[in-house]
């Protein structure tokens, strides 16, 4: 039995590769050493059982992957700048294949994606965007005057128009930025740039010479020997004032009897009490400007016909007419020492009257009308401000102008003094306020906060208090020790057309509006005393008496008021036609 397992397992492996013909004898299956032909068939036959059919893989690789090589197409069409690099790239494969039909194949794949039309349309335009990026890079570098007749010259100097039809600031500075930077690109510009600069320092040491020859001016404007003497006579003036001020104060202070709120409530409770005291019609048109005597007994008003009026206190008599002006007279003011009087007016002249009414002075100089005018403490020199942006100081003995006095950049509208007479106060339409120390004639202090106009300004006699009305509605307290505002009172409902302080002590200031009031404020806690309503027009000026118990007003209506206080005796009843 195990004979036949043996033989059959034999023949059944046998089987399957042996053929037997019909002529052909079968073979005995018992034989355990098989024939010679059989030992060949199974010597064939054993490594194709033993060895996988993948063996012989190393033929295959050639006919199947060199097709594959010159197929590099997707940097050509992503990145266009980078065809060449993916060409070489295709090419250098190409000629690392041995066989040549595979090169040519290679070849001419590579003819098959070369750029198109469109493409070598679309790097050209890139190219020309970028050499106008490039120069404009090299042009924003590139320094371009910014003055238009700059630019102008040098276009004139680079051969090209100076201006296009239609052509703005902004395109031709553009245009000569453009300009530039070709020819720097060109290598040009520096050449042209350079033998312009030698003509022109040429030119320019030419000139120089020239002006050397002819005049030097000096930096500084030389003063007269009037205005040395003037301003050595406001210091020596300003030193005994501001001495006699500071020794009151300091008594005031030290002395235990001395109760400074219990005076001011005095001196508010009576400017409480101001009521209309007289009614007085002052010109046939509209009146501008009033002033009291330093002994409170004249009054003088000024009004657009050019002519100024002198009238008695406290009937309000005229005592005299002022006729010279031949344009609207604009203010008027007394000496602070005698009964002379001054009047600006628009025909640009200011002149100097005494109480009878003769004319004494005329201060001719300003290009434009005048405004505000205002006596030096000393009762020595005249200030005047003028439309034309500048200010004037003035001798009134000899009528000589000391010095023109410039620093708005605007109209200036009012002029005040310090008590002391040491300082100048100016105020003008460009909305600012300037401080100035005539002693030396510089600028000392700037007081920007309004924001129109400034028509008012006024000195505290406590020596450093300032305050400014304007076209704002508003009136500024300045602080001359901090430099800086202090206070903003909503005054009026309108402009503010004069401000003025008490000039005994400073405890109260007025205001005077085009809201057809005055009103009258603590100059303690800037609180509102008294509203003076009666005017039927605007209310263009105002005065107080050196007692402070007396307020004048002028308005547009041709009236002249006095407020007085409720318990002032009356020794005198105004006369009634």
């Amino acid at each position: 039995m195990d004979v036949d397992k043996e033989s059959s397992v034999s023949v059944s492996v046998a089987e399957p590769s042996v053929a037997v013909t019909d002529d052909q004898a079968p073979v005995s299956t018992i034989d355990p050493t098989p024939s010679p032909a059989m030992q060949l068939i199974i010597r064939s036959l054993a490594p194709t059982s033993i060895v996988p059919p993948i063996a012989p893989i190393p033929s295959v690789p050639a006919p199947i992957l060199l097709p594959l090589a010159p197929l590099p197409v997707r940097p050509p069409v992503l990145r266009p700048h980078l065809s060449q690099n993916g060409e070489m790239r295709a090419s250098d494969s190409d000629s690392d294949c041995d066989d040549s039909s595979h090169a040519h194949a290679a070849s001419g794949s590579a003819v098959e994606y070369e750029i198109s039309e469109e493409s070598r349309q679309f790097r050209e335009r890139q190219e020309k965007a970028k050499q106008e990026l490039l120069m404009k890079r090299r042009a924003s570098a590139l320094a371009v005057p910014t003055n238009d007749m700059a630019v102008r010259t040098r276009l004139r100097r680079l051969g090209e128009p100076i201006t296009l039809f239609g052509e703005r600031e902004m395109e031709r500075r553009d245009r000569l930025r453009m300009i530039m930077a070709k020819l720097d690109a060109e290598g040009q510009l520096e050449k042209l740039m350079k033998a312009h600069e030698e003509e022109e320092a040429v030119a320019s040491d030419a000139t120089e010479e020239v002006e050397e020859e002819t005049l030097q001016y000096p930096f500084y404007t030389e003063g007269s020997k009037s205005l040395l003497d003037a301003r050595v006579e406001i210091a020596k003036f300003s030193i005994m004032r501001a001495a006699s001020r500071l020794s009151r104060a300091r008594r005031k202070r030290d002395d235990p009897d001395e109760d400074l709120d219990a005076e001011i409530d005095w001196v508010l409770k009576g400017a409480g009490s101001l009521v209309l005291d007289c009614s007085e019609i002052g010109d046939d048109r509209p009146l501008s400007g009033c002033s009291f005597s330093h002994d409170g007994k004249l009054l003088a008003t000024c009004a657009l016909s050019g002519v100024a009026k002198i009238w008695s206190m406290p009937q309000v008599n005229k005592v005299s007419a002022l006729k010279g002006h031949t344009e609207r007279a604009t203010d008027v003011a007394f000496s602070p020492v005698l009964n002379h009087l001054a009047t600006a007016s628009a025909d640009c002249t200011a002149r100097l009257w005494n109480a009878e009414g003769s004319l004494l002075k005329t201060f001719e100089g300003h290009l434009d009308r005048l405004a505000r005018i205002a006596f030096h403490p000393s009762g020595k020199y005249l200030a005047t401000a003028s439309f034309d942006k500048t200010w004037r100081l003035w001798d009134v003995e000899t009528g000589e102008e000391l010095f023109l006095q410039e620093g708005h950049s605007r109209s200036v509208y009012g002029i005040s003094f310090h008590q002391d007479g040491s300082l100048a106060a100016s105020c003008g339409l460009d909305a600012l306020a300037r401080v100035w120390d005539l002693r030396s004639g510089r600028s000392i202090l700037a007081l920007e906060g309004h924001v129109k106009p400034v028509l008012g300004v006024s000195f505290s006699p406590n020596g450093y208090h300032l305050a400014t009305g304007a076209e704002d509605n508003a009136c500024r307290i300045w602080d001359l020790r901090k430099k800086k505002s202090l206070y903003v009172i909503p005054a009026h409902s309108n402009l503010i057309s004069q401000v003025k302080f008490e000039p005994q002590e400073g405890y109260f200031l007025v205001t005077a509006s085009y809201d057809m009031t005055a009103k009258v404020w603590s100059a303690r806690d800037f609180k509102p005393i008294k509203t003076l309503s009666g005017h039927e027009a605007k209310v263009t000026s105002l005065d107080i008496t050196e007692d402070g118990r007396c307020i004048g007003t002028v308005s547009h209506d041709r009236t002249i008021k006095l407020w007085s206080a409720a318990e002032m005796d009356k020794d005198k009843a105004m006369d009634i036609d």
